[in-house]
């Protein structure tokens, strides 16, 4: 059993340990991480899990990007830790977090991740929705929050400015 929270500012580094076990060397060069460079996570949707012990098994994270001009949610990174893997923590994470109240402020995500994981949770290809190179086009992946809501959203995939 875990206990998934919001992520806060003391769960940071712990976090980035995380992701730098589970993720091969060089992650932060990937041109996702070019579009999340000085802008912070989205507050309440970004999450921990822990087991009872308090020690971190999972964390999942989401950013603000614009689509064109249409603002979207990014997911990503999610992890578990590898001892901890195989037990549906992955998608719990991302569930849940979709499911708090801070996720209705947002009517659309997309993710860079395999289409049959991510098909499970709603997942589907975007057609039209360019992210930074080198990115394979197949990966793109989005889901709608509301009904309709990726419904002719097409354009490049750039950094959240208000």
């Amino acid at each position: 059993m875990y206990a998934l929270c919001p992520e806060t500012i003391d769960d940071w580094w712990e976090v980035e340990a995380l992701y730098d076990l589970c993720f091969a060397p060089g992650r932060e060069a990937l041109s996702s991480y070019r579009l999340r460079d000085d802008v912070p996570a989205v507050s309440g949707l970004s999450m921990v899990a822990r087991d009872s012990g308090g020690i971190l098994a999972g964390a999942i994270r989401f950013w603000p990007v614009r689509v064109g001009d249409v603002p979207s949610l990014l997911l990503g990174p999610v992890a578990v830790h590898p001892t901890r893997q195989g037990e549906g923590l992955g998608g719990e994470l991302i569930e849940a977090s979709l499911n708090v109240p801070e996720a209705a402020a947002w009517d659309r995500v997309m993710l860079v991740g395999d289409a049959p994981y991510y098909k499970r949770f709603g997942f589907e290809r975007l057609e039209g929705v360019v992210m930074p190179p080198p990115t394979n086009p197949a990966r793109v992946l989005g889901r709608a929050l509301r009904s309709g809501a990726w419904d002719g959203v097409v354009g490049a995939v750039r950094r959240f400015a208000h």
